[in-house]
């Protein structure tokens, strides 16, 4: 292995990509999950339509994604505000496909069975990554906190699988991780674990498709 230079070279910034995403409750009791990405460039960008000055979006996108607290999506809007062509927009309708699909193992790879390639846009298809990810760590914040906000614990309420179960090497079926929290399920007064589904009791919403 190489050691790491101790003068290493000198360094000219070209292109930088921005990805947000940020998770919302709505007073309907269904989540939004909102994605936005935007690349820009150091210098002016000659691209085949326009030129793109340096520091103004080349990409400039925006996914909301409607979940509900099982991480089914009830609807999903993209939305292009800057791209390198006119014609980058008139594939965002074919992201409403996606509803009805659920967030959790194998998520990716079911939308890029639907919108890979001509079927999709590549920047937008790239942000459902991120998105995904947020969206079980919203779910995982509110499910904690469901319990504080009075709502009393039913017992004869199972739980669903949890939904990182697969998703990653440590949340592998049947691996410690995984042990770990079924077994802190069962104990007394604990509910169900972070991030798992449903807590036992938490409120359901309400069917909106």
């Amino acid at each position: 292995m190489s050691a790491i230079p101790s003068n290493p070279p000198a360094r000219r910034l070209v292109h930088t990509r921005r990805v947000e995403c940020m998770g919302f409750e709505r007073s309907d009791g269904l989540f939004d999950i909102e994605g936005h990405i935007r690349d820009t460039k150091a210098e002016d960008s000659n691209l085949l339509f326009k030129t793109v000055p340096a520091g103004s979006p080349i990409h400039d996108m925006r996914i909301v994604v409607t979940i509900d607290s099982n991480l089914v999506i009830h609807r999903i809007e993209a939305h292009t505000h800057s791209a390198p062509s006119r014609f980058c927009t008139e594939i965002n309708e074919a992201y409403a496909g996606l509803e009805g699909v659920t967030i959790g193992a194998g998520f990716m790879k079911e939308v890029k069975s639907r919108l890979s390639g001509p079927k999709g846009c590549t920047h937008l298809t790239e942000l459902l990554g991120p998105i995904a990810t947020t969206a079980i760590q919203t779910l995982m914040g509110w499910h904690k906190a469901a319990p504080a906000r009075g709502e009393a614990a039913d017992p004869a309420i199972g739980a669903p699988a949890h939904p990182m179960v697969d998703t990653c090497h440590a949340w592998r079926a049947g691996g410690e991780v995984v042990q770990f929290a079924l077994r802190r399920n069962r104990e007394p007064g604990q509910g169900v674990s972070e991030g798992q589904g449903r807590t036992a009791g938490a409120r359901r919403p309400p069917d909106q498709r």
